[in-house]
């Protein structure tokens, strides 16, 4: 049946039919577009990087890199696997050592732990990366309609989904 003033049919853009049949098919629109955001970040984030002067960082390196240099403090693998979010922490131990070789970054072994801090080259690269990112990111996201707030709000309800795909995901471990 079509809605005389919405001429157009209801389009479900999903990337898998299967998944979007009865109710909750608004959740794999939301997945579609999640998809679709992953790998346009992940694309960008190597490229910005290749911009800022180094082309062969992979995104989980970028993401670490930059996650080591928040707020110039050392941090731990927990730490970096905790506030990423990220579970297998050999992928992120593997991306440290590359960075490690690559002097990106610099230890301090403190005891049993290892402390990581970007070298002077790594934190310089992260500040070519920010000047990359201000002139073909934020630039042009200034003049969209999203304001700050708005974008802080769709912030907090991606970090919210986060949360409901970790629960899901122990439930979905202990079937």
């Amino acid at each position: 049946m079509s809605d005389p003033e919405n001429p157009l049919p209801e389009r479900r853009i999903v990337s898998s039919r299967h998944l979007a049949e009865g109710d909750g098919w608004e959740a794999s629109e939301l997945e579609f577009g999640m998809i679709v955001a992953f790998n346009a970040f992940t694309r960008w984030t190597t490229r910005c990087m290749a911009a800022a002067g180094n082309p062969n960082l992979t995104p989980l390196e970028i993401l670490v890199l930059h996650n080591v240099n928040h707020r110039g403090r050392e941090k731990r693998l927990t730490d970096i696997c905790f506030l990423l979010n990220i579970e297998d922490t050999h992928t992120v131990n593997y991306a440290l050592r590359k960075l490690l070789k690559s002097e990106l970054l610099e230890t301090d072994k403190r005891g049993k732990e290892v402390f990581y801090r970007t070298s002077e080259t790594g934190a310089g690269l992260c500040e070519a990366y920010r000047a990359i990112r201000k002139s073909c990111f934020l630039d042009g996201l200034s003049r969209l309609d999203n304001k700050g707030e708005d974008l802080r709000v769709i912030a907090a309800q991606l970090r919210t989904m986060s949360g409901q795909y970790d629960q899901a995901s122990r439930a979905a471990a202990s079937l």
